[in-house]
């Protein structure tokens, strides 16, 4: 037989390049120093915007930015989130812009009256008068119509809220959501719920009593008995 040749295979040893690893590592170290620096960089700048009732200072507490953490790690949501939970608070809108400012845009909900010391918000909610807002007062029980006088009240504007000391619940045979108003003026309003929105023309009304007080009836009828 013949002889068979061994057939030498040559195992070619890879060399390690050095300088590649060297520039990976630079890189590596340079990536996490730079994400590490711009996780440490802290919110700047905080503008509350919108907001009458609740202080600038408490809602930055009630977003737990007070000291003012991380841009990065911070996110809108969050903040947004954590203010929500405040009652008078209805919605949040938070945007973040350069240079580490974060805008907090707010909408409250509208304060309506005072009963037994607390504040009937648009919302139905009952809370404490915890700011001393100074808002007429209803004089007695709206249960039997608490949705539709907090649907319809809304809908007063804020100038002629002020206008109004006490809110009195008077119904009557033909009118089971008539509500007598004392004004701070010294008028008295007789309105019913669905005609509400005549209330805000209230302004208008008292200036055609040329400076006379009277009883102002807007809940039928739509006219004046001067008082003497």
């Amino acid at each position: 037989m013949p002889n068979k040749k061994k057939i030498r295979v040559k195992v070619k040893k890879r060399k390690l390049k050095i300088k590649n690893i060297l520039i990976l590592l630079l890189i590596l170290i340079i990536l996490y120093f730079g994400i590490s620096y711009l996780l440490h960089i802290k919110i700047k700048n905080i503008y509350i915007i919108n907001n009458s009732i609740v202080p600038d200072k408490e809602i930055i507490a009630n977003a737990n930015l007070e000291d003012y953490p991380s841009f990065l790690l911070t996110t809108s949501r969050e903040i947004k989130n954590n203010i929500l939970k405040n009652n008078y608070i209805k919605d949040v809108k938070v945007t973040k812009k350069l240079g580490s400012k974060v805008y907090i845009e707010i909408e409250e909900y509208k304060p309506l009256c005072l009963y037994n010391d607390e504040i009937i918000l648009e919302s139905g909610k009952k809370i404490n008068n915890i700011y001393k807002l100074h808002l007429p007062i209803l004089l007695n029980n709206v249960s039997s119509v608490y949705d539709d006088f907090i649907n319809y009240f809304s809908k007063v504007e804020n100038d002629i809220l002020t206008k109004i000391s006490e809110i009195e619940y008077t119904p009557n045979d033909v009118d089971n959501e008539r509500f007598l108003l004392t004004m701070n003026d010294g008028n008295y309003v007789y309105i019913t719920l669905t005609k509400i929105t005549k209330l805000n023309k209230y302004n208008s009304i008292k200036d055609q009593l040329e400076g006379k007080l009277g009883i102002i009836y807007l809940d039928s009828g739509d006219y004046v008995e001067i008082k003497e």
